[in-house]
């Protein structure tokens, strides 16, 4: 009988701040995770918020991060999925990745099942109650003339504008980002006990929060993992054909 490989989980990278140095440094940690999550796993997911922005124009991409992008491609052209997901800060992204590096995108949630184990797998951003403002930007920034008038500004400009929101964004959200908001106020908590009344999970898994979660949600069953971030925690999930364990402090080491 065959070994299960493991499945590896990785979200909320935002390469690209708070400066260079730091996020050069953050990249290379990644570049050693995805080395080892493809020595011994069978796929990867890149949950979302992999830079802290990204615009692709039509013959222009954002400047930098080619070691993930060599590596992801790497493993790609080895044989290993790697899933991404467009998140909140990374959502503009019309076919580089799949056409350059080999992955499958997602834009919503997907379900998969592995070993007889069912996974609900997304960023997580605009699910659940509440948010309804940032519901709303969202609506926008995924409109199709929205997308043309930003493509249609020169890329320093563009590029320029959206750097100053993310970083603004982020900066208005820290406090909340670092708090947990308990059950009754968690949006993703409460979202994925929406789901379970209509279909069974055994795990949900999502990145977006900023905070490394492992929760039992309300039938005792299902479990609500939220990956973290790479900032702090640098914090990632791994399933080995039996349960999904959430890993903290990955060091390259």
């Amino acid at each position: 009988m065959t070994a299960f490989k493991p499945i590896y989980f990785a979200s909320d990278f935002h390469l690209g701040v708070p400066n260079f140095e730091k996020s050069r440094t953050r990249e290379q940690l990644i570049v050693k995770w995805l080395e080892m999550a493809a020595s011994n796993g069978q796929e990867i997911f890149l949950v979302g918020d992999i830079f802290d922005f990204w615009y692709e124009y039509k013959k222009v991409i954002p400047k930098g991060f080619a070691r993930l992008q060599g590596k992801i491609a790497e493993i790609t052209d080895a044989g290993i999925p790697v899933n991404m997901f467009t998140g909140n800060h990374d959502m503009w992204s019309f076919g580089y990745f799949e056409q350059e590096l080999g992955v499958k995108m997602y834009r919503e949630p997907i379900a998969r099942e592995y070993n007889g184990k069912k996974f609900y797998i997304g960023h997580g951003d605009g699910l659940g109650p509440g948010d309804n403002a940032y519901k709303i930007i969202k609506k926008v920034f995924a409109n199709k003339l929205c997308q043309w008038a930003f493509g249609a500004l020169h890329p320093t400009i563009g590029i320029g504008i959206a750097d100053f929101w993310s970083r603004s964004s982020r900066a208005s959200n820290q406090h909340v980002d670092e708090i947990f908001q308990g059950e009754t106020g968690e949006w993703l908590y409460i979202y994925c006990n929406e789901v379970l009344q209509k279909e069974y999970f055994d795990y949900f898994v999502f990145g977006h929060r900023h905070m490394a979660l492992d929760l039992v949600l309300s039938n005792q069953k299902s479990r609500y993992i939220n990956l973290g971030e790479w900032f702090k925690t640098n914090s990632f999930a791994v399933f080995d054909g039996n349960e999904l364990r959430l890993e903290k402090g990955f060091d390259g080491k």
